[in-house]
């Protein structure tokens, strides 16, 4: 799909969008879909693009999940968690239906904010404010994004620590199938886990790099901790996809994201990057940053999340890693 496509798309739906950089080689911030932002490189958008999901409205019922690059608040289960609120699994019409608003802007910069109140699955109301200050560089086949996440903390009571947990949480989707894989420097054993259930057959060493097959006939997560600087996605032929997550503020640390019991307390398995992989055929690299121990009128919590997008099939780098997991052959 290219850029111009994708703003009719938009367009068609009567969802507001705004463009850093060009049409071209540039940023879609979806303002009207949860301020999900899409990359375009040589004027194909890479982030996954779910027309039916811009065209309609999620409820109660359903939710239409539209790709990109979402800013969500983790954790997503347990008692602390903000999936829970109505006893099933949903994602708060808070979040779906929050108005973005572009607040900044300048060449290759953007700031873009929404006012959305939280209620975790203990039914404690966080009201907050979320903020994305992105900024962009072109390259020749390529764009670096930085972009900034913050969640703020609007409310007039300080609350303790036990009380809750939130951590700013970016989602970026992809199309996933034959050739697509996820590589990283190798974990240790504390450095990564399944947040659902056991995904070895899919993951294993190539040489020095530890890969992740992302085409699945089942769903899997994995955590990744803070020892893990970086992960990269490989599209097949088409393009590959870096993220990188700053070092936390003072006094902020990683929290459990995992879609658990909402019954059920955070666990203390810090997550600062991690890979979701769905049957369905699309995969997540996500980012995410940290929580402080009490959270007080004005709190921001934030990281800086660095990714790249390479457009370049013909890059002799990837060669080794094109040839792994072929019959998912891996060694644990």
């Amino acid at each position: 799909m290219t850029g111009n496509t994708l703003i009719d798309l938009m367009r068609h739906a009567h969802r507001r969008v705004f463009v850093t950089g060009t049409l071209e080689n540039g940023i879609i911030a979806a303002l009207d879909l949860e301020g999900r932002l899409f990359t375009v490189v040589n004027n194909k958008v890479l982030n996954r693009v779910v027309p039916s999901a811009i065209l309609n409205r999620s409820n109660r019922d359903v939710y239409h999940n539209p790709g990109g690059d979402a800013l969500w608040p983790a954790p997503e289960g347990t008692c602390l968690g903000y999936e829970y609120g109505s006893g099933e699994w949903r994602v708060p019409p808070a979040i779906t239906g929050a108005v973005w608003e572009v607040v900044e802007q300048a060449e290759n910069k953007a700031v873009i904010r929404a006012e959305i109140d939280l209620v975790n699955n203990q039914q404690l109301g966080i009201p907050c404010e979320f903020e994305r200050h992105i900024e962009i560089e072109q390259h020749e086949n390529s764009l670096t994004q930085h972009v900034t996440e913050i969640i703020r903390y609007i409310g007039n009571r300080t609350l303790g620590n036990g009380e809750f947990s939130l951590a700013p949480w970016s989602l970026c989707q992809f199309d996933s199938g034959q050739g697509c894989k996820v590589f990283m420097p190798p974990p240790s054993t504390e450095d990564i886990r399944d947040m659902y259930d056991s995904s070895l057959s899919q993951r294993g060493m190539s040489g020095d790099k530890y890969v992740v097959d992302t085409q699945t006939d089942f769903r899997f997560q994995l955590g990744v901790g803070e020892n893990v600087p970086w992960m990269e996605f490989i599209s097949g032929n088409d393009f590959r996809v870096k993220r990188y997550a700053g070092t936390l503020p003072p006094g902020q640390r990683y929290i459990d994201i995992a879609d658990a019991d909402p019954k059920q307390f955070p666990s203390d398995c810090g997550v600062k990057l991690s890979i979701y992989s769905d049957p369905s055929g699309f995969m997540e690299i996500e980012a995410c940053g940290g929580c402080t121990n009490s959270l007080s009128p004005g709190t921001e919590l934030s990281v800086k999340i660095t990714t790249e997008y390479v457009v370049d099939a013909d890059d002799s780098s990837l060669v080794d890693d094109r040839g792994f997991l072929q019959s998912v052959a891996c060694h644990h």
